[in-house]
């Protein structure tokens, strides 16, 4: 697939460029990156560039130095001493005249990590940015800003992607979902896994299970290196949320999701330890704000972000507060503790967050970007025996009954919650009761599959508990990622599907299409 000059800039005479084919896909990281004049010595730009955190006036800037980035230490083989890096950014693709430029120091001690929140920028408006550093250019990005905050855009092409397990797949869906250029980028959660490596899978993890800084920095690396995702992070500004395998599998708050390593999760000292450097790792590889920097353990990853009066972006985090699991991690029957209406997914401060958002709001739209099933999904029949996951939104049934019960005291006019996790596509109507099928719809909920978590799925499947669940309109079990249109008068969901992740250079095709009327709620499927 030929990418158009939007995609890969080339940024003057000595711009680097991403490779972008499905070939190029599969290359070595070493082939991934190249600098177009000049000595041919390693360049320290191998992780790519990415921008995030869009406002009317600026954007965050990032990249992270790194000459060898499996270095088993974590540190990207850079010498332990800080260096000095150039930025600049411009409002062409040859980064003629920049409109503003400056340095800024990449420390030994966060990896050579770099971020630059840039300001003073022109509202929504495209933008075009690069680093240089000891005579290496980076690749230019394309990033943009948000409209200004009295704005109604004419319209907002946003993607949001979840789950992407280096071991079940090649990420050919980062590269379909850069090819559609969106104006923002929505991560869900699992960005990373933290398995230990297995020589059996398509991909193989470099290093044992991420429990240490060096650990949690080499597999942030490892996944860095792709250069589909690269692509991806380099055509628009993201918002990223984790979800559990950032860190642990399952794990909430404090607790990990077994106590059987004692190596790691024995007491919760060791595992907050461990948190910790999840979390230092985590800032240093996404484009996130200062508002951001991890404080040991804790971390504050949500966050609002208004795109003119067209949108808000809630993000939220779901695993960092909650109660821990009810009846288990898993699915389980009749759990009266999912029900108690004291437990809650957000955390007392957050859900105060949220509410005092929705009373605020004037946008048409109000976007949940979050990540575990919101709606109920019963999985299995009779009806009274309800059977459910713990740990999606079902197990801290307390917790969406106030959602919910915040979008209808707010009069938000159009909620729609967008999730990730669970490596299907879903598509449902939020109701006042689920157990009653004439209940009045009150928003949208859009669930991605997962870009590679599964392996290829099977485009026959169909899932026997949309008979009874009818608030549940569509779901696919094959891997991709969810394409949106938002506009002033509607919402259309375009749901991306791979025919497979195992091998490369896979076709995609639009599987399913819903749209959503401004003021009149319930999915529809077109197309």
């Amino acid at each position: 697939m030929t990418l158009s000059r939007r995609h890969v800039i080339a940024g003057g005479l000595a711009a680097g460029t991403i490779a972008s084919t499905s070939a190029a896909a599969s290359a070595s990281p070493a082939t991934t990156l190249t600098i177009a004049r000049g000595p041919r010595r390693a360049s320290p730009f191998t992780l790519g560039v990415a921008s995030g955190d869009p406002t009317p006036t600026g954007v965050v800037l990032w990249t992270r130095l790194a000459v060898e980035p499996l270095a088993e230490d974590g540190r990207g083989g850079m010498p332990q001493r800080d260096r000095q890096v150039q930025w600049q950014i411009a409002d062409n693709p040859q980064m003629r005249r920049p409109v503003d430029r400056g340095s800024v120091r990449a420390r030994a001690a966060d990896a050579h990590a770099v971020h630059v929140e840039v300001d003073g920028l022109r509202p929504g408006r495209e933008y075009w940015y690069r680093f240089r550093v000891n005579g290496h250019l980076s690749p230019v990005g394309r990033t943009r800003t948000a409209p200004a905050r009295h704005e109604m855009p004419s319209a907002l092409a946003m993607s949001f992607a979840s789950c992407s397990n280096w071991e079940a797949g090649y990420f050919t869906a980062y590269r379909y979902l850069a090819d559609d250029q969106p104006d923002l980028v929505l991560h869900l959660g699992d960005y990373q896994y933290e398995g230990k490596g297995k020589a059996s899978s398509v991909r193989t993890h470099a290093g044992d299970e991420t429990v240490t800084l060096a650990g949690y920095r080499l597999r942030h690396s490892q996944y860095k290196t792709d250069p589909d995702l690269q692509l991806a992070h380099a055509i628009a500004p993201w918002l990223v949320v984790w979800d559990d395998h950032e860190v642990d599998n399952n794990w909430a708050a404090g607790v990990p999701q077994d106590l059987k390593a004692p190596e790691w999760n024995d007491t919760p000292e060791r595992f907050l330890a461990r948190r910790a450097n999840a979390f230092r790792a985590y800032y240093e590889n996404m484009p996130l704000r200062r508002s951001s920097v991890p404080s040991g353990p804790d971390m504050r990853i949500f966050r609002r972000l208004a795109w003119g009066r067209l949108a808000n972006f809630h993000m939220l985090d779901t695993r960092q507060y909650r109660d821990d699991q009810a009846c288990g991690d898993g699915w389980d029957t009749n759990c009266g503790e999912a029900l108690d209406p004291s437990r809650t997914i957000t955390g007392d401060r957050q859900e105060a967050w949220l509410r005092d958002g929705f009373s605020r709001s004037r946008a048409r739209w109000d976007f949940l970007g979050q990540q575990v099933f919101f709606t109920t999904r019963d999985g299995k029949q009779p009806l009274e025996e309800l059977h459910t996951s713990n740990d999606s939104w079902d197990g801290y049934a307390g917790s969406r009954d106030r959602v919910t019960r915040a979008w209808q005291d707010a009069a938000v006019r159009n909620p729609v919650v967008l999730t990730g996790d669970v490596h299907k596509h879903w598509a449902a109507d939020i109701k006042t009761d689920y157990a009653d099928p004439d209940s009045r719809v009150i928003g949208t909920e859009l669930v991605t599959t997962s870009i590679t978590s599964g392996g290829d799925g099977d485009a026959a499947w169909s899932d026997p508990i949309m008979a009874w669940n009818p608030h549940l309109k569509y779901s696919a079990n094959q891997r991709g990622y969810v394409r949106t249109t938002v506009t002033p008068d509607g919402l259309r969901a375009d749901f991306r599907s791979l025919d497979k992740v195992t091998t490369r250079g896979s076709a995609i095709r639009t599987a399913a299409s819903f749209e959503v009327e401004d003021g009149q709620r319930g999915l529809r499927q077109v197309g």
